[in-house]
């Protein structure tokens, strides 16, 4: 393909950054009206929360692959290249369908020569769904940006939709108490439309209630559906007619157990309306499913560790995991963090499971400058950017030592990209 012309849709794209994160659906209905509302032709899964939308995306979206159904996803962030938010049968769009997809929506927004307002998020959403009609998929799975009720995504009608909990994070933007938080979240429950979810307490009491208003049967984590660990990535499913034993899933953390129940419940919810995968379908794609940037191993000696743990809840299920799975080993943190994020208590969190910090700002505006975080880590080092806090944590680890890189989407995506050179 042309690389000038993706390079100048990326530069488009980057350019409508400036107007940040803008809630409401009056943009993005505009937009996608001047090219012939693309969602309005999508059968489509609806996926929200505060942590595992996107694994529990990926991990529907690879079931009903395997039961031979054409399938779209969107998630976001991207980590290295902007193709991984947008794909059909789990392959990326390519570099010339987002440049053909970016001139082709520009051009009708812009032909009459008004420069309508709206945001990154709107385009990209705009840019997936014309994406999917083009490629006549039979389901596309959608996973909210951030909240949901005022979501870009928040447009289409879906088949289910799926909560899978509500912690603290975006306060700014969602509100500062978890009830208000799942106010949010609830916004994406449509009438008579079947919710699946793992949250609890208020966050459930709120959720339910919503579902109540709207007629909308409700299927909860550890009530209506069980999962138990049964060992190392192996759990067995109970749901609201499966039961099945002993299924392997090719994702590390416990978190992800409780995440590929929510991804079953909905797999079962779309049976309703004539989606069916069995049994073999769904053991041979968790077997296999894969999802980067999650507990995702990069190196294996000294062992690198990337997770996108971007908020306490996060940071949480995986101190969690590392105690379990790593208790023995020299642990060196590469740790930046956006400036909005309680970036205090998540490294207050990883103090006692970590042995050395390296604090980092990753290349964003939103970032948090490295400097700030040093009273909230022991004896920590300050570092001015992802590479050099890799390197210098090259320097001091080990071969059987564990560097984890985590804090941000940003920082690992930047990890990422930088591994094989420094390693």
């Amino acid at each position: 393909m042309n690389d000038d012309r993706y390079a100048s849709s990326l530069e488009y794209l980057s350019g409508l950054e400036r107007f940040g994160s803008v809630f409401g659906l009056e943009n993005i209905g505009r937009l996608l009206g001047t090219i012939g509302d693309p969602h309005r032709s999508l059968r489509t899964v609806h996926v929200a929360g505060t942590n595992g939308k996107g694994s529990v995306a990926t991990m529907v979206s690879c079931i009903l692959r395997e039961a031979g159904y054409r399938v779209g996803k969107y998630t976001s962030p991207h980590l290295v290249s902007f193709t991984e938010r947008i794909t059909v049968n789990e392959e990326e769009i390519t570099e010339d369908e987002v440049a053909s997809l970016t001139e082709h929506i520009r051009d009708r927004v812009h032909r009459d020569g008004s420069s309508p307002f709206y945001t990154y998020f709107d385009f990209t959403t705009a840019l997936a769904f014309e994406h999917f009609r083009r490629e006549k998929v039979d389901m596309a799975v959608v996973e909210t940006g951030l909240g949901g009720r005022l979501d870009s995504t928040n447009v289409i009608e879906p088949l289910t939709t799926v909560i899978t909990n509500v912690a603290f994070d975006h306060m700014n933007e969602l509100g500062g108490t978890i009830g208000k938080i799942a106010v949010e979240k609830a916004g994406i429950i449509k009438k008579g439309v079947p919710l699946v979810t793992g949250a609890r307490g208020k966050a459930l009491e709120v959720l339910a209630d919503r579902a109540r208003e709207l007629g909308s049967p409700i299927h909860v984590l550890g009530k209506d559906f069980v999962c138990r660990k049964k060992g190392d990535r192996r759990f067995s499913y109970r749901g609201i007619g499966w039961d099945c034993d002993d299924i392997a899933l090719n994702l590390e953390g416990d978190h992800q157990i409780s995440n590929a129940a929510l991804a079953l419940c909905a797999i079962e919810s779309l049976a309703r309306a004539g989606f069916r995968a069995g049994e073999e379908h769904v053991r041979e794609a968790l077997a296999s499913v894969r999802w980067q940037g999650r507990l995702e191993t990069v190196h294996e000696r000294p062992l690198v560790i990337l997770d996108g743990a971007h908020n306490l809840s996060g940071v949480r299920a995986l101190t969690r995991f590392l105690r379990s799975r790593y208790g023995d080993r020299r642990k060196v943190l590469v740790f930046g963090v956006m400036r909005d994020k309680q970036y205090g208590r998540m490294l207050e969190a990883m103090n006692g499971c970590v042995d050395l910090a390296i604090l980092t700002q990753p290349k964003t505006e939103r970032a948090l400058e490295a400097e700030s975080m040093k009273g909230f880590a022991d004896n920590p080092i300050v570092t001015t950017d992802t590479k050099s806090a890799l390197r210098k944590a090259r320097q001091l680890a080990g071969d059987r030592d564990l560097i984890l890189v985590t804090g941000s989407f940003y920082t690992i995506g930047e990890a990422k990209r930088a591994v094989n050179e420094i390693f």
